[in-house]
């Protein structure tokens, strides 16, 4: 299952910063802007102590990880919906991801030139937000032109349908309002609407890059003015230092553990994201397990088990028979799967089950 998440973002913000610690990659981060022109993509291992447990009990021959993308894509520049910059190539990036991580700069530092001379992180939103609005309005409007007479006169209940849908775009786009601020959309207008591929209907996470002090305290005063700003749209907000967190993920994990302790921290700031963004995107982890290999499986929440068993190979969807599925927590109570068995807690599931997070299954099958 390939799912990405794009990192956008003013210049000089540090994109590219925190791309470097999310997927160990150095790329290039330039202190000027532009520096990144063609979208890097990289696989993120998603971290899971469910997988490290299963390992350490089944002691298999191969343990793989869950992981889905990040795509770090170049600066957005005021104009970008017109060209300005390299605004329209950047922008056709954006429309191939599944969930926007716009970053923030809420730090001071003379020596990283801020493209427009201070830093004002709600004012920074609203440029990128209101270039994505701009963006999104001029395909709403350029399909609304072409259809809307047809919809005036045709029974085509598909033709008034998409019609109608297009024309609450538009009234809120127009109103610089978001897409994904809009509640009301059916079922059916929300699949209409994926087709589009339109950038404000994408989910959204704000990451506020700060100075390693205030990554300490986990924020300062321009943070708490984007966690204010950004409860209309009902998004996460994480607060890291991406240059300590690239600096992080250099170390090796005994090491990393350490240092945030003296820190006086929990986790890694890419830790909190690597989760929310998982699940921003709508994503669990089923297991499957045993000598040979356990591995850790992204599926889509709500996905019935039949489909999760073509995720493994598509003869297996094909060949359906039934699903034995254990409950991690019962596994890791008991930690035995035979002591899971005699407790009556294998479950014997069929094809539409909705599969759970961390669910331990394996599938019968017959091709």
């Amino acid at each position: 299952m390939s799912l990405k998440a794009g990192i956008v973002g003013l210049p000089n913000v540090g994109k590219s910063t925190l791309f470097n610690a999310i997927t160990k990659k150095h790329i290039l981060a330039a202190n000027y802007p532009f520096a990144t022109i063609d979208p890097n993509v990289g696989v993120v291992t998603v971290p899971d102590t469910r997988l490290e447990f299963l390992e350490n009990l089944y002691l298999p021959k191969n343990t793989v990880p869950t992981t889905f993308e990040f795509t770090d894509i170049a600066g957005l520049v005021k104009g970008a919906s017109k060209g300005e910059g390299l605004g329209n190539k950047f922008l056709a990036h954006i429309r191939e991801v599944d969930a926007i991580v716009e970053v923030v700069r809420c730090f001071v530092d003379e020596n990283i030139i801020h493209v427009l001379n201070d830093i004002d992180p709600i004012r920074d939103i609203d440029i990128i937000n209101t270039e994505l609005i701009l963006s999104d309005l001029e395909i709403v409007l350029n399909r609304l032109n072409k259809i809307l007479k047809k919809a005036q006169t045709t029974k085509d209940k598909e033709i008034v349908l998409e019609c109608h849908l297009l024309e609450k775009c538009r009234d809120a786009l127009s109103q610089n309002i978001p897409l994904r601020r809009i509640d009301d959309f059916t079922e059916e207008e929300r699949l209409l609407l994926k087709s589009y591929n339109l950038i404000t209907f994408k989910p959204i996470i704000y990451v506020t890059n700060v100075n390693e002090e205030d990554a300490v305290i986990e924020g300062n005063v321009y943070t708490k003015k984007v966690k204010e700003y950004v409860q209309k749209d009902n998004a996460s907000v994480i607060v890291m230092c991406a240059k300590m967190e690239s600096e992080l993920s250099e170390l090796e994990e005994s090491d990393k553990l350490a240092f945030l302790k003296d820190m006086g921290l929990n986790s890694s700031g890419l830790d909190k994201l690597i989760f929310a963004t998982y699940h921003l995107l709508g994503l669990e982890t089923f297991f499957t397990v045993g000598k040979d290999e356990c591995r850790a499986w992204t599926f889509k929440k709500g996905m019935i088990a039949k489909k999760a068993a073509g995720l493994i190979h598509s003869d297996i969807e094909r060949g359906f028979i039934k699903a034995e599925i254990m409950k991690f927590n019962d596994l890791e109570q008991l930690k035995d799967e035979k002591k899971v068995r005699e407790s009556g807690k294998l479950y014997l599931e069929g094809k539409d089950y909705v599969m759970q997070d961390g669910d331990i299954v394996y599938f019968r099958f017959n091709v």
